[in-house]
């Protein structure tokens, strides 16, 4: 039985599947992951950008990188790896998704419930009062302002990007249904994530301490992959097509 049948089996033999997707099930998107011998890492100093001291020490320098980021993402389009993990939600298959990505795809592709563990990068947050914005790339916003940085129209302090920054805790909200959807799950679907960053990259290991079979979809090996049962070596939209292909002949 190769990979992919071992996995679909598991999938459709399991109650509930999960999915915990990280820049790679974004990368067919067109989207830069952060990470590998591409990753923006390797171009950009995350002190500099992507940190609370960064945005205090120079806001329009992170602004400008961020407002770079979005304009790429908005070019984009969901990628089959976000499209079949929707039609699994639709068919029953899939409970929920959990992201690292604040991309925003999964729920462009119709995912409903999407726990995003490091926020949306889509989201304005001002950094002293409770005001916040979600933008619609769609229709444009988000995308330019009229100055930089931009301030809140409530209280005139400083509007900041809605993503986790280094040094920053996860919304505690997400981070708790994270947690429970990894401890009551059958299955868990690790897909394009290096298992780099906890905590997310302690829920594959949370799943399987209470049980789970994890899945991975992953060209490379992963800090995460030794506790895997079945691993798929391929990109995630490629893999996803083909499991789905599988999922569909065993039903």
């Amino acid at each position: 039985m190769s990979e992919l049948e071992r996995a679909a089996e598991l999938i459709l033999d399991a109650e509930t599947v999960v999915a915990l997707t990280g820049a790679g099930a974004s990368a067919d998107s067109g989207i830069p992951t952060f990470r590998g011998k591409d990753g923006l890492w390797n171009r950009y100093d995350p002190r500099e950008l992507a940190t609370p001291e960064a945005f205090a020490k120079d806001p329009e320098k992170v602004w400008k990188w961020y407002l770079w980021r979005r304009k790429k993402i908005a070019e984009a389009e969901p990628n089959d790896a976000h499209r079949i993990l929707a039609r699994m939600e639709e068919e029953g298959l899939l409970e929920a998704v959990i992201t690292q990505n604040v991309d925003g795809l999964h729920q462009r592709a119709g995912s409903e419930r999407v726990i995003e563990l490091h926020g949306n990068i889509w989201r304005d947050e001002c950094i002293d009062c409770d005001y916040e914005r979600m933008n619609d790339p769609e229709r444009g916003e988000g995308l330019e302002y009229d100055e930089l940085p931009p301030r809140c129209p409530e209280c005139g302090e400083l509007l900041r990007p809605g993503v986790v920054w280094f040094g920053e805790p996860l919304p505690p909200d997400a981070l708790v249904e994270a947690e429970e959807l990894a401890r009551g799950c059958d299955v868990m679907l690790v897909i394009g994530t290096s298992g780099e960053v906890r905590p997310a990259a302690d829920l594959p290991v949370i799943a399987r301490q209470h049980g789970a079979r994890l899945i991975e979809i992953n060209p490379s090996e992963t800090q995460l992959s030794h506790h895997m049962h079945v691993c798929i070596r391929e990109r995630a939209a490629p893999a996803m097509r083909r499991l789905w292909e599988e999922i569909r002949a065993m039903r």
